[in-house]
């Protein structure tokens, strides 16, 4: 996790996530590697590291964000927006395949953080399948966080 960030605000990040990548929605204690505090908005491009700008994330999302804040949309091949998890459903952009494995990219902000994030890259396929069996995926993503009224 971001050191920048203080301890206090990491967990009320990561509490206000439910202890998911926001992006991915993988639950952290399945992850092998610590979850980054990610900046929506980087601090390259002026983000702050005020909580409405933070988010948890996966190290594979991280990774493949990085610092970008837009993407293409696969369908249109127009570079849109990403997914943001302050404002944005995770509902309103993405759904999941009639299997429950894969993610798919309900509007073009959704196709195209699917695209540049790899949501369903192996590894997330395969996690998925496991937590299938025990009972624990796909996550309750109901009811919706609040998004807008959180800092």
């Amino acid at each position: 996790m971001s050191s920048r960030v203080p301890l206090e605000v990491k967990e009320l990040v990561v509490a206000r996530a439910r202890y998911r990548c926001e992006y991915c929605l993988s639950p952290m204690h399945c992850n092998p590697d610590q979850p980054s505090i990610e900046h929506i908005e980087p601090s390259s491009r002026g983000g702050s590291d005020a909580p409405s700008n933070l988010a948890v994330s996966c190290q594979g999302c991280n990774s493949f964000k990085h610092v970008a804040i837009s993407a293409e949309d696969p369908s249109t091949g127009l570079e849109v927006r990403l997914f943001h998890p302050r404002t944005d459903r995770w509902a309103e952009h993405f759904a999941w395949s009639d299997d429950q494995v894969s993610v798919i990219g309900r509007t073009p902000t959704g196709r195209a953080t699917l695209s540049r994030l790899q949501l369903n890259r192996p590894g997330l396929l395969n996690q998925r399948r496991l937590l299938m069996l025990a009972g624990l995926h796909p996550p309750d993503i109901e009811p919706e966080k609040r998004r807008s009224n959180e800092n």
